[in-house]
This record gives C-alpha cells, structure tokens and sequence, in this order.
C-alpha cells in the first residue's frame, strides 16, 4: 500500500456492549474524506476497525504495523459517559473489564503483559492536540487513564515495545441515537470527526517538523 508521509494509523472498534453502533466507526469513515489543509504537510490516515475481544485488537493491527510502519498510532474508542473528547495520558498494565467482551469473556485482576512496567504515557502531542480540538469548536480534555478494559489493553500494547514513534488514545462519545436509547451524554459523528480531525493536524505537523529538524 502507498501513502503520503506522514503516515497516521487511525483505528477504531466495532460495535461492543449491546449497541449495534459505535461511533468510532462513522469517525473514522469521516476522517478519511476529510483532507489536510497544512499544503505540503500532507498526510494519509488509514482507519483501520478492531474486534472488541481479547488480543483481537492487537492482533489486527499488529501486521499493519510491522508492514507500514506508521509515523503515529492514533487509537478511538468510545466513552458512553463522555460529554467531549478525552485526549487519554495514562494506560495501565491491568485488565479489569466492567462487561464481557464481544466473546463472552470478562477478565478481572490481570495482567496485560506479563513483566512489563505499570504503565505507560501517550507519546502524542497531547496538548497540542487537545488545544487544536478546542480551537476548532469541539469541547475537550485532558483524561489520566484510559480506564481498564479493551481500550486501555489496546493503547498499552502500542506503547509498550516502541512499534511506531508515537501512539495514544482518544475516547469520544457516543452517538446522539445511542444516547436516545440507553441515555447519557453524546456528541454527533460530523462535530466528534472535525475535532479529531483538527488534533490530527497538529500531529502530522508535529511529526513533519520533527522529520525535518532531524534532516536538516
């Protein structure tokens, strides 16, 4: 596959925990079409769509890792409780699931990687990020951890090991037909994609100028 430098992987996750939408999907479909604005820092986003089920995230990803070796990892995932996106800081070696996973499987008390350290922080620019959101009208913040369950899993994963020069998570929240379902907060896919899209921008910047300053 060819892609224009930098490369950003944008992953999301398939429907989990009853609904049959997630928002990260309709986020990332979105994103796709939504070009870069910076000229010549152009950049591609991939989205790619995880299984929600024990190391089916992972497992996924990890082959488009190792094959298009993406400048940045920028993981979604959905937050039913969210009432703005959540530029995650913290991802912790612990699986503690509130629900069973899309096999059937609740895990508690465990390990993410056996032998690795606690935790990890995000390698994203998150302040930047986040300022970029909220500039671009979308409400935002700083969130310390990425909770316990697949998210966290997933975010720990692709910090741990260095597989891309920086990675994070973003909760967003859910979508307003979601929330007329089973209630609580939420955010419309158009308004959640231009504040991740505008974060994105900063990134590929980021990432840009960095390239830059180390060739020069």
């Amino acid at each position: 596959m060819s892609v224009v430098r930098p490369c950003i992987l944008v992953t999301s996750f398939e429907p989990f925990g009853g609904s049959d939408l997630n928002p990260t999907m309709e986020v990332a479909r979105l994103l796709a079409a939504m070009p870069c604005t910076h000229g010549s820092h152009a950049y591609a986003t991939l989205p790619v769509v995880t299984g929600v089920s024990l190391g089916s995230a992972w497992a996924t990803l990890l082959p488009l890792l190792e094959s298009l070796r993406p400048d940045a990892v920028v993981a979604l995932g959905e937050n039913a409780k969210a009432d703005r996106i959540h530029f995650e800081r913290v991802a912790i070696n612990l699986r503690d699931a509130r629900i069973a996973d899309n096999a059937g499987v609740q895990l508690s008390d465990t390990t993410v990687i056996d032998g690795a350290p606690n935790a990890h922080f995000a390698t994203l620019p998150l302040r930047a990020m986040l300022d970029a959101c909220e500039n671009a009208g979308v409400p935002a913040q700083l969130s310390l951890s990425a909770g316990a369950f697949l998210c966290n899993e997933l975010m720990f994963r692709l910090l741990d090991g260095a597989s891309c020069a920086a990675a994070g998570f973003v909760h967003i929240p859910q979508l307003p037909e979601q929330a007329a379902a089973r209630g609580g907060p939420s955010m419309d896919a158009a308004m959640t994609a231009r504040g991740v899209h505008a974060a994105l921008e900063v990134l590929a910047c980021t990432i840009t100028r960095s390239t830059t300053e180390q060739i020069a």
